[in-house]
């Protein structure tokens, strides 16, 4: 195995957390928006993630997949939007009522600082593998 792969994993990993941060950052955005219908109130999105394996070939050898984290997809929540009576909104709809969208502001900070630290893991993870190498081509000199 290349030691170089170690900054393909933790680089992957990096842009799937950076995902995760914008989604999270979008529906904190979003929280308080209202709409007149609830088909058209924002929906929260969260990401999808996949752990790819490498493959490897019948005698052993390394495949084209290599390993990684990947974004399968973005998933949009079905949960329904709260309703709320205020009649002196300009979006309330004909009875007075607004929708809002089904967004937890403190689920979605829980979900923002995981997401940070497993970003700041991953940079651990490119920092140390850059100082093993480092020490690794100081072998050499001596």
């Amino acid at each position: 195995m290349s030691s170089f792969k170690a900054f393909d994993i933790a680089g992957s990993g990096m842009a799937a957390q950076s995902v995760r941060l914008n989604t999270t950052a979008s529906n904190l955005a979003n929280a308080d928006s209202v709409s007149n219908n609830p088909a058209t109130v924002y929906k929260a999105r969260h990401p999808i993630f996949e752990a790819v394996r490498a493959k490897l070939t019948i005698q052993g050898a390394p495949a084209d997949a290599q390993p990684a984290v990947r974004v399968r997809g973005i998933y949009e929540s079905t949960a329904p939007a709260s309703q709320r009576y205020e009649p002196g909104n300009p979006l309330a709809d004909a009875n007075g009522f607004v929708f809002a969208p089904a967004v937890n502001a403190v689920e979605e900070m829980v979900n923002m600082i995981s997401a940070s630290r497993s970003y700041q893991n991953n940079v651990e993870v490119m920092n140390t593998s850059k100082e093993l190498l480092l020490a690794t081509l100081r072998l050499g000199q001596g």
